[in-house]
């Protein structure tokens, strides 16, 4: 059986932040603050995390 690997939530953040400010070059403080407002949401998968963040900033 495949065990997932636990993500630490900082390092979801960061790799949502990294992720969205690498493909998008948008402002990093705009993003961070986005991704932040997402995981106090409850989107705590990094992969989800940077989805959301890049359809957000595909329509602003």
């Amino acid at each position: 059986m495949t065990r997932k690997a636990e993500v630490s939530p900082m390092e979801a953040q960061r790799i949502a932040v990294d992720a969205v400010v690498a493909l998008t070059d948008c402002d990093r403080d705009a993003v961070i603050a986005f991704i932040r407002r997402l995981y106090l949401a409850g989107v705590t998968d990094p992969k989800r995390l940077t989805f959301k963040g890049l359809q957000a900033l595909s329509r602003a």
